[in-house]
């Protein structure tokens, strides 16, 4: 097979200059790789797995267990945990929320942007326990996910943070925006 790429004249004005010449190179480059990998069928998961190192290798084959938060990283808290208790968690801890279990079990979530919305809806705060102002029906993601897939929920839901949580709903992890871009997901 014989591809004829050959250009009249160069877009130098002395014809001198390989500028035409080398773009229909390029070119012809670029769609003889499409037609390879599309007949090879080549993946982006392929891709990812030859260039681990490069943007989309990273954004493909880091997962949540890889970056998350675990253990004592955790903002987690029980249900009957005063509010202003729950606070300095969150703000110790310093991933936008604070999470509400039951002996590891997720109930729900208190965002920062949660925390506002109580402060202007309550003159006082003191007795409030975290149970009273939670959010119950909260998003999460498993650990197994990639990141990605963390971002795109974060995206879709308007959220800054995630708890992480296995087959039985137990928080494993957190996450949030912050330890994406530390991961160069995002």
């Amino acid at each position: 097979m014989h591809l004829d790429v050959s250009v009249a004249k160069e877009a130098c004005p002395h014809n001198l200059a390989p500028t035409s010449s080398t773009t229909v190179a390029l070119a012809m480059g670029d769609a003889m790789a499409v037609s390879l990998l599309t007949e090879k069928g080549f993946s982006p998961d392929d891709f990812a797995r030859s260039h681990p190192s490069g943007a989309l290798g990273r954004r493909l084959l880091t997962f949540v267990k890889n970056i998350m938060k675990t253990g004592d990283e955790i903002p987690s808290v029980s249900a009957d945990t005063k509010l202003l208790d729950a606070l300095l968690v969150m703000s110790q801890k310093a991933l936008g929320m604070v999470i509400i279990t039951d002996n590891g079990t997720l109930l729900g979530v208190l965002t920062d942007g949660d925390l506002r919305r109580v402060l202007e809806n309550h003159n006082d705060i003191q007795g409030l326990s975290i149970s009273d102002v939670m959010t119950p029906d909260c998003k999460s993601i498993s650990a197994d996910k990639p990141a990605v897939v963390a971002v795109q929920m974060m995206d879709e839901f308007s959220l800054n943070s995630l708890p992480v949580v296995d087959d039985d709903n137990q928080v494993v992890g957190a996450i949030n925006t912050h330890t994406l871009m530390q991961a160069k997901i995002i």
